[in-house]
């Protein structure tokens, strides 16, 4: 299905609307969608389907998350109850350099000591912004390596985490650090596989630095994804599933179980959201997605 925005340009929106101090009343967490986990979905993947009208599926469906959506949509999603699950916070994709196939240019993270200026004015904006409306979780990234060792990578990605920790715990926002693939998507990403990420978040020593373990990039990665996540749950504070080869509908056109990665996860007591961040190929977005949700309602 063609779609009209990537995820590069829509978090270049966000950003720039968080800038400008867009701003809605603040938002009721609800308690949990069908089954026993809570799920959400990324708002850029289905950015053909106007705001309201996506808000009410949602609702229909169980769903009480949106990832990813920008502060001028947080008013409609708080009256369907919708909560923002993830937003914009401390990190961002530059754009893809002239005659570049891929949407995304270089990550800008918390792994440059020079980057650690902007990320934290950046931050502390968009934490304020979610404390004022009353959301869980801003996501960042940890940048592309370009040459740099991973364990310069992890003391620097420490070095930045640990001056914004304070503001975190003070307002009691939890910052999401995204694990991506560097094999497809993502070239050079340094984050690219579980252990960097959770040696960073042992170091950083805070319940509000977190990993955003998204499935779809680790099972590129490194697959063994049951196991993983047993194993690391405690590091991770939200979860994002996609298909893979593709990052399309999670059904039965692609390698992963779904249903039992949802079940392992379920039986874990995993509290964060659960998340599709994936693109429809057919002509019927929500139906492929209410029928994503069924499978993970375990």
């Amino acid at each position: 299905m063609p779609m009209t925005l990537n995820r590069r340009q829509f978090i270049a929106g966000t950003t720039l609307a968080l800038a400008q101090g867009v701003l809605n009343p603040a938002f009721t967490a609800t308690s949990g969608g069908p089954g026993r986990l809570k799920q959400a979905v990324a708002r850029w993947c289905f950015g053909s389907v106007p705001i309201e009208d996506f808000c009410a599926a949602l609702r229909d469906m169980g769903i009480t998350g949106m990832d990813l959506v920008g502060p001028e949509e947080w008013e409609m999603c708080r009256k369907y109850g919708i909560t923002p699950s993830i937003v914009q916070g401390a990190g961002s994709f530059r754009p893809a350099p002239a005659g570049s196939p891929r949407p995304f240019g270089p990550a800008f993270g918390w792994n440059r000591i020079e980057n650690h200026q902007e990320l934290m004015a950046t931050a502390r904006r968009n934490i304020d912004l979610a404390v004022a409306a009353d959301l869980p979780n801003i996501i960042g990234l940890f940048g592309d390596r370009q040459g740099m060792s991973d364990a310069e990578g992890i003391d620097n990605c420490v070095k930045g985490l640990k001056q914004i920790v304070p503001y975190l715990e003070e307002k009691r926002i939890t910052l999401g650090i995204e694990l991506l693939n560097s094999k497809v998507d993502h070239p050079d990403y340094q984050g690219d596989n579980t252990p960097f990420g959770v040696e960073v978040c042992k170091q950083v020593g805070s319940e509000r630095v977190k990993l955003v373990y998204d499935a779809y990039h680790m099972q590129i990665m490194e697959g063994n994804l049951i196991e993983t996540i047993r194993a690391n749950i405690d590091y991770f504070c939200h979860i994002h599933v996609a298909g893979v080869p593709g990052r399309h509908e999670i059904d039965a056109t692609q390698e992963v179980n779904w249903r039992a990665v949802a079940t392992a996860i379920a039986d874990i007591g995993f509290k964060g959201y659960v998340s599709h961040e994936w693109t429809p190929t057919g002509p019927d977005p929500l139906g492929a997605l209410r029928a994503a949700v069924e499978l993970l309602t375990v």
